[in-house]
This record gives C-alpha cells, sequence and structure tokens, in this order.
C-alpha cells in the first residue's frame, strides 16, 4: 500500500476513534512528557478536528520589500508540494503582527488533499477558510498580509511551536481541548495504545454509570 495511502488510513482512524487527551496521556506512559502545545492556539472551527503529518515552515520577521525579497516564494513552494493527509506547520515565534495562512492557499490546500494548518502566527480570510472546511489551528486573525512583515525562510526543518518540537513528519493532532505533537518515531505505537486507552475508558465509563465507586474503579484499571 502507497504510503500516502497508509497516513490517510491513520488519520482516519485517529479523527474517528481518539482525542487529544488519550493521545497525552499516552505520549506522557512512554516517557514523551512536552508534548502539548501551550494554550492560546486554538481552531478556527472547534468542530473540525486536525490531524495529519508535519510539513514544517520557518518565519522571520522582515521590514521592507524589494524585487530581491520573493517574500511568498517558499511559503508556494511547501504549499504546492503538500501530499495527501499533510499538515502545514507555520512557525512564526509567536509572532501576531502576521498572517501566514489564508484563503487561497486553504484552497490550494484542499485540492492537494492535505489536512489542515497549524500556526502561532494568525491568520486571515477566515470566514472564507470555514467556509470551505479546512481545519486550522491558530493563535488568532489579523488581514494583516506577511508582505513587508515576514518571511518563510525555511521549509522541512526541525522547529518549535507552543514550547513543542516538530519536524517533517510528525504526527499533529487538535481539537476543542488542545494540540498534540507526535514524533515520528512513535506514531504507530502511540496510536496503537492511544486506542486501547480509550477502549478501557469506555470500560470505565459504564462501571461508573452502573453506580461503582470510582475509588474501586480506578483500583481495577489504573485510569482516571
Amino acid at each position: 500500500m502507497p504510503d500516502n495511502v497508509r497516513n490517510v488510513d491513520v488519520i482516519n482512524q485517529c479523527k474517528s476513534q481518539l482525542n487529544s487527551a488519550a493521545i497525552a496521556d499516552t505520549l506522557d506512559g512512554l516517557g514523551f512528557h512536552n508534548q502539548v502545545v501551550q494554550p492560546g492556539i486554538a481552531a478556527l472551527d472547534p468542530s473540525l478536528i486536525l490531524c495529519g503529518f508535519a510539513r514544517v515552515g520557518l518565519y522571520m520577521p522582515i521590514y521592507h520589500d524589494d524585487e530581491n525579497m520573493r517574500v511568498y516564494e517558499h511559503e508556494i513552494a511547501l504549499v504546492d508540494s503538500l501530499l495527501p493527509g499533510e499538515v502545514v506547520v507555520l512557525v512564526c515565534h509567536g509572532n501576531q503582527r502576521i498572517s501566514p495562512w489564508g484563503e487561497l492557499l486553504s484552497e490550494r490546500s484542499t485540492h492537494l488533499g492535505a489536512a489542515g494548518c497549524l500556526t502561532d502566527g494568525c491568520v486571515r480570510d477566515s470566514v472564507q477558510i470555514k467556509e470551505l472546511g479546512f481545519p486550522v489551528y491558530t493563535s488568532g486573525t489579523n488581514p494583516a498580509d506577511t508582505k513587508f512583515r515576514g518571511k518563510m525562510m525555511m521549509a522541512d526543518v526541525p522547529g518549535e511551536i507552543g514550547g513543542v518540537s516538530v519536524s517533517r513528519g510528525d504526527l499533529v493532532f487538535g481539537d476543542p481541548d488542545g494540540i498534540v505533537i507526535v514524533p515520528a518515531e512513535a506514531v504507530e505505537q502511540v496510536i496503537e495504545k492511544a486506542l486501547e486507552k480509550v477502549s478501557a475508558e469506555n470500560t470505565v465509563r459504564d462501571e461508573i454509570r452502573s453506580g461503582e465507586a470510582l475509588g474501586d474503579i480506578f483500583e481495577r484499571h489504573q485510569i482516571l
């Protein structure tokens, strides 16, 4: 099975069966204790789950534009190279002066089968993006373009967003509770154990609803 098909199958399974809390707990249990993105980045549309494999772009501030700046060259190349199931992760180092994402990039990404965008910068065209149904998680909205203000300098290199390291191929998962980053080398193990945890939580929920004491249930399952 081609990698892109397998990846889309993984994404669909995660979106339908998992949540950020189960993934975060699983990562903790495996020794990954700094994988939850700091609060402050949230979904434009909370009904849309963000789930896919990271493609990272790093931005730096700029303060002018001229014929040599070519401010959009790297972000256009990154978007045009997206594969199905990939999430654009735009690292702006918390710079909210710029909106590196908008409607037209969302349109192109949707056409290519990409899974969403995550940025600690801002986005614009939020109404159109929500109408498109493209998952975007951002620190806020701002109509200001990157031109004169910021430029993607590198793509497909390691970065850090919301205090969490992120590299190409890491699994990005976001829902109304928050965003977690699963290192690429641990994705299969994390998904397997997170699915087990969700199944066990379903059992615990049923036992709580049957009237059993929480202490007894916790002693038996070690889940809370």
